[in-house]
C-alpha cells in the first residue's frame, strides 16, 4: 500500500466536447444521430424507457444503451466493431448532450428537433445576416451558449474566443492550441491575453506560459512541493502524476526518472540507449517531446550504435543539485502531458468553431470571418462580462437577440466596420454585402491556387478512381463525404476552366464551411452544379448543369438514368432555354447510360401533369476522369470544349460506344487535333 495519497487531478482548461465525439463529416454525424435518436424513441418497446436507467434484459442499467448501439449499426451509422456496446453508444451521443442538442434522457430539445427540421426540409442553406448559413446560426447560439464546468468553475468558452480575437485580430495555431483553453477565469484569461502580447515581442515562451498556468494550481503546487522534498520512489511518483484515468498510467515514468537520473546526475553513460529506449515507452503524444528535449535524433538506430554523440545536455541549473533535477524533472512531466492533451483538443475545438461558420483557419492563424468580426468586434468586451456565468437556454432554439440583446444584429456597425477595414466608404448594408462577396471570392481563388494546383486536382481524379478515400480526405476535408468532395471538386475544375468567371460558390449548390470546404449533411443536397453563361461569339447564353457520380457499374443505371434527365428535363421546361445542357462526370461511364443519355437526343420530355408542354431533345454529354484528367492537364478552356460537346451532340453516330469514343473522348480528340496541328506546323517549317 502507498505510503502517499494521491493527489487528485483537476481540469487545467475548457474544451468543446469530448474526444470520443471527434467524428468525420461532423456536421452530417450530428444531423444523422438526431434522426436515429428520434425513429429510435418511438419504437413501441423504448417508448417510456430512460437512458440511464435499468431496463429488463440481458444488461440492466446498459440495455437501453446496447439497444442504441444495435439500432446504429442495423441502420449503417457505425460497422459494429465496438467491443462494448453501451459505452460506444454514450461515447457516440455525448456531444449531442454537451452541445444541448439532446437532454440527459438523449431526448430531442427543442433546439435538437430544430436542427432536424432544417436538415430534413435542407433550409439549412438559407442566409442570415451575418452572411452564414441557418444551421450555422443555430450552432452559433448554442457555442454562445455553452458552458463548461470540468475546471471547478463555469466559463463559456465561445465568449471566450470572441474576448481573444477582438482584441488580438488572430490567434496563431500554437495560440490556439496551447493557451486559449488555459482562459479558464478572469485572472487566467487577462494573463493569457497579456502573455500573447509579450510572446509576440519575441519575450519568453509558451512553455513558461503553460508552466506558470499549471502552478498558479494548488494540486501541482503540492505535487511539486512533496516530489522536492521527499526520496524518490516510485509511490512517490505515481502520487504526483495526476493521471487523468489512474495512477498506473504513470508507472513508466518512475524508469524514465531513473535512467535520466543515471545519466545526468551519474554521469553513467552506459545509461544512455536504456535512457532512450525508457523515454520510447512513455504515451505516444508525450514520447517525442521526452525525445526531442533528451536526444538529437528519433532513430533508436542512431543511439544504439553510438549512444554519447546523441545525448544532449540538460540546462546547467537543472543538475546543480538533487532537488533542482526532480524540479526539472516534475515540471516537464507536466509540461509535457498537458501540451498532449492540449494538442489532443485541438481539433476537436476546431471542428466545434467551425460548426458556425464564423471563423476562418488558415495560414497558420485563426480568425473571424469579415462579417461576424463586424458583428462580434464592437459588443466583444459587454459580451465578456458573462463569460463566466451559464445560460439557461441551452436546450431552447431562440433568436441570438434571446441569448442576449447585445447580439442583436447592428446594420451600422457592420458598414462602419467593412469600411474601417478596407478603407470602402459604403452607405448601405447591400454594398457591404457586396464587398463581402468581392473579398470572398478574392479569398477563394488565393485558396485555389494554394490548396489545389494542376498537380493536385490530377492526383486527386486518381484517387477518386482507386477510392483513396484516405488521402482525398487528407487533401481536401474530413467534413464531406467522397462523392460530395467530388462534386466540389468537378466545381473547381469547371471555374478553372472558365476562366473564373461567374458566381461558382452559388453554383456549386453545395454546403461550404468559412474556408470555402465541403460540408455534407445526412439528408443530402442538390445533385447539380448549375454553371451560368452569359452569352459570347462563342456560345449563345445557356446554363450548364454538371452532375458528378462514383457509382459503380451496377449502381450508376439506377440511380443515374433517370435523375439526371430529369434534371435537364426540369430545368429546360422551367426557364426556356433550351441551349442549355448537362455533363455527366464519372469514374466510370457504363455503356447503356451513354446509350440512355446519347437516346435523349430524340426523345421528348413532358410536364407530367400536361403533356403538352415539353422540350424535344436533350443534350447530355458523359466525361470520364480520363477526360477531366486531359482538360485539367492540358488547360482546354470552356468556349473549345463548348463547341467540341456541341459537334458531338449535332453528329449523325448512334451506336453509344462508338459516339463517345469518336466525338466526345477529351484524350482522343483533342490528342488527334494537337498530332495534325503539329504535324500541319511542321509542313509549313519545310516549305
Amino acid at each position: 500500500m502507498s505510503q502517499y495519497d494521491r493527489i487528485p487531478y483537476s481540469s487545467f482548461l475548457w474544451k468543446f466536447g469530448t474526444t470520443s465525439f471527434r467524428t468525420n463529416e461532423f456536421n452530417k454525424s450530428i444531423e444523422w444521430q438526431l434522426q436515429l435518436l428520434d425513429e429510435f424513441w418511438q419504437k413501441p418497446e423504448n417508448e417510456g424507457l430512460g437512458w440511464e436507467e435499468p431496463v429488463e434484459g440481458q444488461n440492466g442499467i446498459y440495455e437501453i444503451k446496447d439497444r442504441y448501439y444495435d439500432w446504429l449499426v442495423e441502420k449503417g451509422f457505425t460497422v459494429g466493431n465496438d467491443k462494448v456496446k453501451y459505452k460506444a453508444a454514450r461515447e457516440k451521443t455525448s456531444g449531442l448532450v454537451d452541445m444541448g442538442l439532446i437532454d440527459r434522457e438523449h431526448r430531442l430539445t427543442n433546439v435538437g428537433r430544430k436542427l432536424l427540421e432544417m436538415s430534413s426540409t435542407h433550409s439549412y442553406d438559407e442566409r442570415t445576416e451575418l452572411g452564414i448559413s441557418k444551421d450555422s446560426e443555430l450552432y452559433l447560439g448554442q457555442l454562445i451558449k455553452l458552458s463548461d464546468g470540468n475546471t471547478g468553475s463555469v466559463v463559456r468558452p465561445f465568449l471566450i474566443v470572441v474576448y481573444l480575437l477582438s482584441n488580438l485580430d488572430y490567434l496563431t495555431y500554437d495560440e490556439f492550441k496551447y493557451l486559449l483553453p488555459l482562459c479558464i477565469n478572469a485572472d487566467t484569461t487577462d494573463s493569457i491575453l497579456n502573455s500573447i502580447r509579450v510572446l509576440r515581442d519575441g519575450i519568453g515562451s509558451i512553455d513558461d506560459v503553460i508552466i506558470a498556468r499549471l502552478m498558479d494550481r494548488t494540486n501541482y503546487v503540492e505535487g511539486l512541493n512533496r516530489f522536492v522534498s521527499n526520496p524518490f520512489s516510485d509511490d512517490l511518483l505515481l502520487s504526483v502524476g495526476m493521471n487523468r484515468k489512474s495512477a498506473a498510467y504513470d508507472q513508466k515514468y518512475s524508469r524514465l526518472y531513473r535512467e535520466m537520473h543515471a545519466v545526468y546526475m551519474d554521469d553513467d553513460t552506459e545509461r544512455v540507449s536504456a535512457l532512450f529506449d525508457a523515454a520510447k515507452k512513455i504515451s505516444s503524444s508525450c514520447t517525442r517531446k521526452w525525445k526531442q528535449l533528451l536526444f538529437d535524433t528519433s532513430l533508436t538506430s542512431a543511439v544504439e550504435r553510438a549512444p554519447s554523440s546523441y545525448i544532449k545536455d540538460l540546462p546547467r541549473e537543472a543538475i546543480e543539485s538533487e532537488e533542482n533535477f526532480k524540479r526539472f524533472f516534475y515540471l516537464k512531466m507536466h509540461l509535457f502531458k498537458a501540451k498532449a492533451t492540449l494538442e489532443d483538443y485541438f481539433d476537436l475545438n476546431r471542428r466545434y468553431l467551425n460548426l458556425s461558420n464564423c471563423f476562418i483557419f488558415d495560414e497558420e492563424q485563426v480568425k473571424f470571418d469579415i462579417v461576424p468580426r463586424q458583428f462580434f468586434r464592437p459588443i466583444a468586451d459587454e459580451l465578456y462580462e458573462h463569460a463566466y456565468e451559464s445560460s439557461a437556454l441551452l436546450h431552447q432554439y431562440c433568436p441570438l437577440s434571446d441569448i442576449s440583446p447585445l447580439l442583436t444584429f447592428n446594420e451600422s456597425n457592420v458598414i462602419s466596420g467593412i469600411n474601417s477595414e478596407f478603407g470602402t466608404e459604403i452607405t448601405d448594408i447591400s454594398e457591404a454585402y457586396s464587398e463581402v462577396e468581392r473579398q470572398r471570392y478574392s479569398r477563394f481563388n488565393a485558396m485555389i491556387d494554394k490548396k489545389f494546383s494542376k498537380e493536385t486536382i490530377v492526383r486527386l481524379l486518381n484517387d477518386f478512381d482507386s477510392r483513396n478515400d484516405s488521402e482525398i480526405n487528407s487533401l481536401v476535408t474530413d467534413n464531406a463525404d467522397i462523392p460530395t468532395i467530388f462534386e466540389y471538386i468537378l466545381g473547381i475544375i469547371w471555374y478553372n476552366l472558365s476562366e473564373r468567371k461567374g458566381k461558382v460558390l452559388d453554383y456549386l449548390k453545395l454546403s461550404l464551411d468559412a474556408n470555402f470546404l465541403p460540408v455534407t449533411h445526412a439528408a443530402g443536397g442538390e445533385a447539380d452544379i448549375v454553371y451560368e453563361y452569359p452569352k459570347t461569339m462563342q456560345y449563345p447564353k445557356h446554363c450548364l448543369l454538371l452532375e458528378a457520380t462514383l457509382s459503380d457499374s451496377t449502381n450508376q443505371r439506377r440511380m443515374e438514368m433517370e435523375p439526371v434527365s430529369r434534371h435537364l428535363g426540369n430545368h429546360l421546361l422551367k426557364t426556356g432555354n433550351t441551349n442549355s445542357y448537362c455533363v455527366f462526370a464519372s469514374s466510370f461511364l457504363h455503356i447503356n447510360v451513354i446509350s440512355d443519355f446519347r437516346g435523349r437526343k430524340r426523345n421528348i420530355y413532358c410536364v407530367f401533369q400536361n403533356p403538352e408542354n415539353y422540350i424535344s431533345g436533350m443534350k447530355i454529354i458523359p466525361l470520364s476522369t480520363d477526360d477531366l484528367r486531359a482538360i485539367v492537364k492540358w488547360d482546354i478552356p470552356y468556349a473549345e470544349l463548348y463547341d467540341h460537346f456541341e459537334q458531338a451532340f449535332q453528329s449523325d453516330e448512334t451506336h453509344p460506344q462508338r459516339w463517345y469514343e469518336e466525338y466526345v473522348d477529351i484524350n482522343n480528340s483533342f490528342y488527334k487535333e494537337s498530332e495534325h496541328m503539329m504535324a500541319a506546323e511542321s509542313a509549313a517549317d519545310i516549305e
